[in-house]
């Protein structure tokens, strides 16, 4: 099948832009707030900042707008993450919000498992210390950029 590339809509595209990132995020962060494990790594009142960033992120990796990069330059996950402690049970308190808010969006059953397959490898390769454990970078800032 052959087809002209600039035709060809991202996944973004796909599974509705904005919007559904948007509820994707809102539904993740609600589970998030209420979470005793998890709440304490997000130091803002009303998660805002971390909604933000998180929406801009997943919309400039699946294919929507470079707000992302613009404001904050490379992802760099594990070096964002490493500040906080990443264990498998705080992974999988973050997973288990994450499951139910994709679950939330309804989407296609293969865009549900080709969002939810980067969701939780993304979460795997964050876990950096034991249950209990210190995050690597324990007492540092989280960087607005990364050069």
């Amino acid at each position: 099948m052959t087809g002209d590339p600039a035709a060809q809509i991202s996944f973004y595209e796909a599974v509705g832009g904005e919007p559904t990132f948007l509820a994707l995020v809102d539904r993740f962060y609600a589970g998030v707030a209420e979470d005793p494990l998890l709440r304490p790594m997000y130091p803002e009142e009303d998660l805002t900042g971390a909604k933000h960033r998180l929406a801009t992120f997943l919309a400039q990796y699946w294919g929507g707008p470079k707000t992302y990069g613009a404001e904050r330059g490379h992802p760099r996950l594990r070096i964002r993450h490493g500040v906080f402690p990443v264990s498998p049970t705080a992974r999988d308190a973050w997973l288990g919000h994450m499951r139910d808010a994709v679950d939330s969006l309804e989407l296609a059953p293969l865009h549900r498992e080709t969002l939810w397959d980067y969701l939780e490898r993304a979460a795997h390769s964050l876990v950096n210390t034991v249950d209990g454990g210190r995050a690597p970078m324990a007492g540092q800032t989280v960087p607005d950029q990364l050069s």
